[in-house]
């Protein structure tokens, strides 16, 4: 399947934003977007900063929830389609799609420091879902589900660094988080106060809708 395999701290440089692509080292001073805080390119610095309104800004919310959740635009748009047929509001079920994918359950569970980290742990086939190994990054987890790091997978290396990285993290209310055992199970869907990101969905919301 297509993905985006480019630098990705030049996405958040682009947003202007923070979107905590890297993990750790989204809060550090070596952070790109502390020391180059302008859109990247050969003429990134010298731009004139333009005013984002109307249709622009609609734009960049989209991609940067595209970003956030590493999926491209098919998928993003079958999630906003299938959010759309579903009695709620469209903006936070489209949310809640994102945020029950299992590559961002595994990186809420601590099991990575970034979502595009636990992609990789997820295609590996470090993961199991119910007691049976699931490597599909856009598997949707319900709630009930307990996801788990294979036995077989529990010495890596990876996952001590992530387990040190997820304590200083805040808490995740829909999941029920076992850290020594490295496992966890989803409990609640997430509310749109859970989902403490920089996305305006409704400007999302308003893009497809035209």
């Amino acid at each position: 399947m297509a993905r985006y395999t480019g630098a990705v701290c030049r996405l958040c440089r682009r947003d202007g934003t923070k979107l905590f692509l890297k993990g750790a080292k989204c809060f550090t001073e070596k952070c790109p977007i502390e020391k180059r805080n302008f859109p990247p390119g050969q003429h990134g610095q010298s731009r004139k900063v333009k005013k984002v309104v109307g249709y622009g800004l609609q734009l960049r919310e989209k991609q940067k929830a595209k970003r956030i959740y590493f999926t491209l635009e098919t998928q993003f748009r079958a999630y906003y389609q299938k959010a759309s047929n579903k009695t709620g509001v469209t903006g936070e079920l489209l949310l809640q799609q994102l945020e029950t994918r299992l590559d961002n359950v595994v990186y809420r569970l601590g099991f990575a420091m970034s979502r595009r980290q636990a992609r990789q742990v997820v295609r590996h086939g470090h993961i199991q879902v119910n007691g049976r190994k699931v490597n599909i990054p856009s598997f949707q987890c319900k709630v009930g589900d307990e996801i788990a790091i294979r036995e077989g997978s529990k010495a890596l290396a990876i996952l001590e660094e992530s387990k040190n990285f997820a304590s200083g993290q805040s808490s995740v209310p829909w999941l029920d988080i076992n850290r020594e055992g490295l496992s966890g199970k989803v409990v609640a869907l997430p509310a749109r106060a859970d989902i403490q990101l920089p996305v305006n969905e409704q400007l999302i919301v308003e893009l497809y809708s035209k």
